[in-house]
């Protein structure tokens, strides 16, 4: 186990330093002037040549990318442009918003998915399958952006039992649960929102995996020593299907961090995309460089906790990279 661990602690480590570059690059060939930006269209150049200077920005791009990685190793992410504060401040004041959100679609997302996948692969070919495949196939057409506007005119304008936007943060001044209940009530709907499209691929993708497995030898096994069909079905079939829709599931997971922005727009949410978004807009390149950075670690991190995760459900992987 130390061994496949080492491996993949070098994957992570290699993949992240070829992402630093790549993301320090292209967004060095990015047009435009941070300096400008900031001063204005009208200003004096000499002006606007010597904010650059404050900035930064005059210095080799070798220079300022060992300064950077030097200091994300330090936990210092430098201050933004146009905000003027600590980039970390900002990051950390967004993902209390991002993670929250993508954790809680994740798992609208892996409970919908397994129940409609695995019903779907025990009834293959009957009514509730084709039913439930079906809407499956409309669900994965839907765009996030559209669903949330009708959950929007559904449950904040017709009901009127959710909030139609907006976000006040996790306060608990009238108790915990109160206040974990007001940060998620606000959360609720958009979750679902880019739940829907995600359920909607995972319930095809474990159905595939279901059925593939059912159909192996040792399913007959368990049978024959006389599992019932539902044990057999969560106990043992599920428990090997896993293996193909975690990698799913960590995509996913990946995804949801990474593309919220849309969403969040709809729902006027300040989390980490619209942030993006806004710092881009700004030509707050030391912000967009650090989210982007971030997003990116993430999605490998998440990959890494997949490979980990292979391994404790099927210990085979570990033999194959001896």
């Amino acid at each position: 186990m130390s061994y496949f661990l080492f491996k993949r602690l070098l994957t992570l480590i290699a993949t992240l330093a070829a992402t630093s570059l790549i993301v320090f690059a292209v967004l060095e060939v990015l047009p435009g002037n941070a300096a400008q930006v900031l001063m204005g269209p009208d200003a004096d150049p000499a002006a606007v040549a010597a904010k650059a200077t404050e900035l930064g920005l005059d210095r080799p791009a070798a220079q300022r990318y060992v300064d950077w990685i030097g200091g994300l190793l330090r936990g210092d992410m430098g201050n933004s442009y146009a905000y003027g504060s600590p980039v970390s401040e900002l990051i950390a004041e967004r993902l209390t918003l991002t993670v929250p959100l993508a954790v809680l679609a994740m798992l609208m997302t892996a409970v919908l998915a397994l129940v409609v996948g695995v019903y779907a692969a025990a009834h293959h070919n009957r009514l509730g399958d084709v039913g439930l495949m079906t809407l499956a196939q409309v669900g994965i057409a839907i765009p996030n952006f559209w669903f949330a506007i009708l959950l929007i005119l559904l449950f904040s304008v017709k009901l009127q039992w959710f909030s139609a936007g907006g976000f006040d943060g996790w306060y608990f001044d009238d108790g915990l649960w109160q206040g974990l209940w007001d940060g998620l009530k606000a959360l609720l709907l958009p979750a679902l929102a880019l739940a829907v499209v995600q359920a909607a691929i995972l319930a095809r993708f474990t159905r595939s995996a279901v059925l593939e497995v059912l159909r192996e030898d040792f399913v007959r096994t368990a049978r024959a020593k006389g599992l019932s069909y539902r044990a057999t079905l969560w106990g043992h079939v599920l428990r090997n299907a896993l293996i193909a829709v975690i990698t799913v599931m960590g995509m996913q997971f990946a995804e949801l961090l990474a593309g919220t922005i849309v969403v969040e727009s709809v729902f006027y949410l300040p989390g980490l995309g619209r942030l993006i978004f806004q710092s881009i807009a700004n030509r707050d390149l030391i912000v967009v460089r650090n989210c982007v950075m971030l997003l990116a670690a993430m999605v490998v991190i998440v990959n890494f906790v997949v490979d980990v995760l292979y391994a404790v459900i099927d210990p085979r992987v570990k033999a194959h990279e001896i």
